[in-house]
């Protein structure tokens, strides 16, 4: 753990394959709601894909991590350059609050927030995990993807994405029981 990461930042397992993530982050909550529905946001933290707005929308992510931040950080290796892409569905959607969405091969995730003074929190919650080495990549991943929204969101400029990225998955390793 280095000075930036405070040991409440990481992730935790309420369940054997859940993985649940909080942020705080500056509000109001329509502000960070859109970090996470409008495409132009969530391509500067996560990733691209427009999105229509009901249940059972159709929802394409595309990820291009290499622009996330600047610089990128030396990627792992394993990891194809350029972009991945990912069909989605959304399954539940209660503006400002609540977002849902299947995560193809992994189960589903739930985007949540909730006013908290000026802030508002922001619960990630990542279902149905099919084994501990997709865990992992997953812990580093919304760790480091929270991490570049933080900074953002406060104006900030973000660590290379690869280089947290990969500190994390040793240090989500360690801590992981096998």
């Amino acid at each position: 753990m280095n000075s930036t990461t405070k040991p409440e930042a990481y992730g935790e397992l309420p369940e054997p394959r859940t993985l649940k993530i909080q942020r705080l982050l500056p509000g109001p909550i329509e502000r960070i709601w859109a970090y996470l529905t409008d495409s132009e946001l969530r391509r500067k933290w996560l990733a691209a894909g427009e999105m229509d707005a009901k249940v059972g929308a159709p929802l394409e992510l595309v990820w291009r991590n290499d622009e996330l931040t600047d610089p990128p950080g030396e990627r792992p290796a394993g990891f194809g350059g350029g972009e991945h892409r990912m069909q989605s569905r959304i399954t539940e959607f209660d503006p400002p609050r609540k977002l849902s969405i299947t995560w193809n091969g992994t189960g589903d995730v739930t985007f949540e927030l909730e006013p908290k003074g000026k802030g508002v929190l922001l619960t990630i919650v990542h279902r149905r995990f099919p084994d501990r080495a997709t865990l992992l990549k997953h812990m580093a991943g919304w760790h480091m993807h929270l991490d570049v929204l933080v900074a953002r969101a406060s104006g900030e400029e973000p660590a290379p994405f690869w280089d947290g990225w990969s500190r994390l998955m040793k240090e989500y390793d360690a801590r992981l029981p096998a």
